[in-house]
């Protein structure tokens, strides 16, 4: 009889630690609180830096950009998270771009603009605009850029740099010259430029030298 060596358990290829991140900054307009009963209505993103080992490079948010209006998915909907962003869902409904569409044009772009760099989604907060971005573009084609888990949360960076409970990680807090100067609009467009700014402010931000 023969004997065989055990064969080692398959483990998955290890990751490349050397690889520069791509941080995108996202913002996500929707009519409720969460997706699926409820729709993303728009969306925008944009470039907001790269981070090379321990150098951050921040980007112009106005040079690398991506917007679209969708068209709503279910028929439900709350009055006051639909006038957050100013968007008329009858308008949506007739011309809206269909999500499967938007959701591929999105991820060409990210792969486009990431190339060579692994793409992290950034946002403040991130969890409400991620668990949209990531429901829709599972739903929506099976396929994340991000991966299942390649977001960063903004509040978290801070509160963490600052050595701050979560709660006390509000920008009215934060000190000013981490802010953007942009205009909080809730345009997803404009909303997702003014966290870039954050972002980078946030990550070339030596705390103890303030």
């Amino acid at each position: 009889m023969t004997a065989h060596s055990a064969r080692p358990a398959h483990s998955p290829r290890p990751a490349r630690l050397d690889r520069p991140s791509l941080y995108i900054s996202v913002d996500i307009e929707a009519d409720g609180p969460v997706p699926g009963p409820y729709s993303m209505i728009s969306f925008g993103a944009c470039v907001a830096g790269r981070q090379d080992g321990a150098t951050y490079t921040a980007a112009d948010p106005e040079r690398q950009t991506f917007y679209r209006e969708l068209r709503p998915i279910s028929d439900r909907w709350v009055d006051a998270a639909l006038a957050v962003s100013g968007l008329d869902r009858d308008r949506l409904l007739s011309e809206g771009a269909d999500p499967a569409v938007a959701m591929a044009e999105f991820r060409a772009w990210v792969r486009e603009v990431s190339a060579g760099a692994q793409p992290v989604m950034c946002a403040y907060p991130a969890s409400f605009d991620w668990s949209f971005l990531y429901w829709y573009l599972i739903e929506f084609g099976d396929d994340s850029p991000f991966g299942h888990s390649g977001c960063l949360d903004m509040k978290t960076l801070y509160a963490t740099k600052a050595r701050v409970p979560l709660r006390a990680a509000v920008k009215g807090r934060m000190p000013r010259s981490l802010l953007s100067r942009r205009p909080h609009t809730h345009h997803a467009l404009d909303d997702a430029m003014e966290q870039a700014d954050l972002m980078s402010n946030l990550m070339l931000w030596e705390p103890d030298a303030r």
